[in-house]
């Protein structure tokens, strides 16, 4: 059991490094939108909108950004791989429709000794509901 809760950790941590990357990914498509400066990379299409200097990056800190954004996507797409490569190999479907059957065999016979413990609780408070029902009649 907590060899499975181990790959539940990592499953976990699997999806906060995804999501950990989407969001560097998100914010780095929104600097470099913001930040910029709007040229035009074919005559076909026209800059249709100017920046005003104050609003955009200079070249070489424009550079600088995107060379550490970048950095940060390897690094972080890196954690993911190693995350994705510690993962255990899927299991055959026989092999897991075996370990299925042991768990319900092993549900059935936990579920049958709380069905007897319930039984046995129900006949002790009986018997206790009893005595204490003699000695309450006792003068």
């Amino acid at each position: 059991m907590l060899h499975e809760l181990s790959h539940m950790d990592k499953i976990t941590q699997l999806q906060d490094e995804t999501q950990r990357l989407l969001n560097i990914t998100a914010r780095s498509l929104a600097y470099l939108t913001a930040r910029a400066d709007l040229v035009q990379v074919s005559a076909e299409v026209p800059v249709t909108r100017a920046r005003r200097p104050e609003t955009y990056d200079s070249a070489e800190v424009l550079e600088a950004n995107k060379k550490e954004l970048v950095a940060d996507l390897i690094v972080k797409a890196k954690q993911v791989e190693d995350l994705i490569q510690s993962l255990p190999a899927p299991e055959l479907e026989e092999q897991q429709a075996k370990r299925l059957r042991a768990l319900d065999g092993e549900m059935s016979a936990a579920n049958e000794e709380y069905i007897q413990a319930v039984a046995r609780a129900k006949d002790l408070r009986a018997q206790v509901t009893g005595v204490l029902g003699l000695i309450l009649e006792e003068p």
